[in-house]
């Protein structure tokens, strides 16, 4: 029986890819793996977090058309500050009003929305015990001239916790100049935030401009954005939210690029750990992730002209590999209302379809 997503056939939506993704055979297997379950956030039990923090996860876990799935559709809109509120609310100025981003996450059935503390903050009062809030603590505010890639505060644990919050949000920039600063720093952050009962998410993205190169951008490499999201459960994120791999290969890429040693790899990864197959290279991100025991979220990334079939792709292959959601905020919040709500639906319908099996 043909699997319907939109109503449409999912073949349909992933085309010429579709007999690649949905047939995919992982190198590493799925009996090595943590897998998204209905009892996800028992594994935390297990692990260092006092109960408020596990509470605060099954909130999340357990809210919008996703409840105690294991899976996770979160609407992000940082992006005010990341890309400029005119860039990012421009194509719909509707979001230009904090309440239309919070709305379109709980008409969504989101998970969870993710903001800023001046978005949350603002309409806190009406909305925090209506839907899991995550405020997204430190931006790049690109007005510095030349732009430079360096996130810094904006808000405190304490502010979060104070609206009613059940997690907070952070990127690293790894690579970057900045990046020892920003791993120091956060890690402290996610510290204090399990003390105060709130869980972590934590955006493992790569910045350096030799990482890309004129044959790839390896800012999207499966080997690289693994170690990042190595580098991100180890400092103790609840979840990591990560681009969806490309490419592989960035290791060897750079060291070329640079005419000596970079970091520290293994040639197994691309023989044994991985294959060309985009399911296959997200999985070596799940695997990076202890294994599953962290949830990955992917991002669904710009809005575009082919918004529909780029968000089931990405959720087709991260539901494949064992990842745990989609965090898609620009393609959707850049449409109008009810566009925004059904491309929503479209990707949660692909974790809630029985048909759209781990591979």
């Amino acid at each position: 029986m043909a699997i319907a997503i939109a109503n449409r056939p999912i073949s349909d939506w992933l085309g010429d890819e579709a007999e690649l993704l949905l047939n995919a055979a992982p190198r590493v297997s799925k009996e090595r793996l943590h897998l998204p379950n209905t009892h996800v956030v028992d594994r935390f039990s297990l692990t260092d977090r006092n109960p408020q923090v596990l509470r605060s996860i099954q909130q999340m876990y357990g809210s919008g058309r996703l409840a105690n799935t294991g899976y996770l559709s979160i609407l992000p809109v940082d992006q005010g500050i990341e890309h400029s509120a005119a860039h990012s609310f421009a194509p719909n100025p509707d979001y230009f009003d904090s309440e239309a981003i919070v709305e379109l996450a709980v008409e969504a059935g989101c998970n969870a929305v993710c903001s800023t503390l001046g978005v949350l903050g603002s309409v806190a009062r009406k909305w925090a015990h209506r839907i899991p809030f995550m405020v997204k603590v430190n931006h790049n505010q690109l007005l510095t001239a030349p732009n430079v890639h360096e996130q810094i505060l904006f808000a405190s644990v304490d502010q979060a916790w104070d609206m009613g919050a059940v997690a907070i949000g952070a990127t690293i920039y790894f690579g970057s100049d900045d990046c020892n600063r920003e791993l120091q720093q956060i890690a402290a952050l996610f510290e204090h935030a399990h003390d105060r009962g709130l869980a972590t998410v934590l955006w493992c993205y790569l910045r350096n401009p030799i990482f890309k190169q004129p044959e790839a951008d390896y800012h999207l490499s499966a080997d690289l954005t693994g170690q990042a999201v190595h580098l991100g459960v180890t400092i103790g994120a609840d979840i990591i939210k990560q681009k969806l791999p490309a490419n592989n290969g960035g290791y060897p890429a750079v060291a070329k690029a640079l005419g000596q040693s970079f970091g520290m790899t293994d040639d197994r990864i691309y023989s044994e750990l991985s294959s060309d197959n985009p399911v296959d290279l997200c999985r070596y991100q799940v695997l990076n992730c202890y294994s599953g025991r962290i949830g990955l979220i992917n991002s669904g990334g710009a809005s575009g002209s082919d918004d529909m079939h780029e968000a089931i792709r990405t959720a087709v292959i991260n539901k494949r590999a064992g990842g745990s959601g989609l965090i898609m905020g620009r393609k959707a919040f850049q449409k109008p209302r009810q566009e925004g709500v059904d491309l929503i639906h479209a990707v949660q319908d692909v974790y809630l379809s029985p048909e759209v099996s781990i591979a």
